[in-house]
């Protein structure tokens, strides 16, 4: 009867493997925030001096993707019992049942190997070396350890997302510089604001799972105040890419408009009052926050393109 049981187990477990579809495991990649990996590491790569041959470029950002999802893969992994409790996570891959906790752990392990010595024996290892570290940032510093112990676990662990532009710059150079680390302070800073207001009006989801996220710990009013703090900070580093003379005085006063517009978010959300049960600053920052980081690298990417094609016809 016990070798029957066990087979009818092995059996299900095999229905609910074959439940799993590809679009599952691409799920696991976490692809919205990979396209903003893939997005700002093309930036860092096509701003840095030099050339780079086409076939390389691709090859760099493609094991740049593959990394940014498997760190997505380890996150799901490890935090699928908290995500199994939260409205905008309980239908992910792994909570859900489709696709085995093991299975995701295997996957995303695979997948940064592979990501990190394609990046190092086809581009360069500096470059790979900083995508092996961002990787174990991201898995392991804040998904183990800061996004369960501390409030300020996305301030820290926001250097994870801010690593892929200084790594499209190393592919390039094999180095990093000035402008990859003022991309890289862009991204930083303006992940604690727009995780912040997400966090506003999803508290209650931070509260059932048990992270210590900032509304949760310190409360609105004093979220509200650090999110306009952040907002202060992120404007003129904006700009700081026309300051310190690797970008146009076009791209400088279309980053001063975002940042601005940026703090006037930012500052709806601290005027907002105690009883808005609506969140709606908090909600229309969090979609600006995502606007803002698209606009200024892409204003960035054409501002360095568009000035290498007019020295070129100098």
């Amino acid at each position: 009867m016990a070798i029957v049981d066990n087979h009818i187990s092995a059996t299900e477990a095999g229905v609910r493997l074959s439940e799993a579809t590809p679009g599952d495991y691409f799920a696991l990649l976490k692809p919205r925030v990979m396209s903003l990996v893939v997005f700002t590491a093309m930036v860092g790569l096509v701003a840095a001096p030099g050339s780079l041959n086409p076939f390389i470029a691709l090859v760099a950002i493609l094991a740049i993707a593959v990394g940014a999802g498997a760190s997505g893969a380890l996150n799901m992994w490890y935090d699928a019992d908290i995500d199994m409790v939260m409205s905008r996570t309980a239908d992910r891959p792994v909570p859900a049942g489709r696709i085995a906790a093991g299975e995701a752990l295997v996957f995303g392990l695979v997948l940064s190997a592979f990501s990190v010595m394609t990046l190092g024996v086809i581009v360069n290892w500096f470059a790979a070396g900083l995508l092996a570290f961002t990787i174990f940032f991201y898995a392991v510093i804040y998904t183990m350890w800061l996004k369960r112990s501390t409030p300020q676990n996305i301030v820290i662990g926001g250097a994870a997302g801010a690593f892929p532009p200084m790594i499209g710059w190393a592919a390039a150079t094999g180095a990093v510089s000035l402008e990859s680390v003022i991309l890289f302070l862009i991204i930083f800073l303006w992940t604690p604001p727009h995780f912040w207001a997400l966090a506003l009006f999803k508290s209650g989801d931070y509260e059932r799972a048990g992270i210590p996220m900032l509304p949760n710990v310190a409360g609105a009013a004093a979220t509200r105040r650090q999110i306009l703090a952040y907002s202060l900070l992120i404007a003129p580093v904006g700009v700081a890419p026309w300051a310190f003379g690797f970008a146009s005085a076009v791209y400088g006063v279309l980053a001063l408009a975002l940042g601005v517009g940026f703090v006037w978010h930012a500052w709806r959300v601290f005027a907002m009052a105690e009883d808005d049960r609506a969140m709606k600053p908090a909600k229309a920052l969090f979609a600006y926050s995502i606007v803002y980081l698209f606009a200024i690298f892409a204003a960035f990417l054409i501002d360095t393109v568009a000035g290498r094609i007019a020295g070129f016809g100098g």
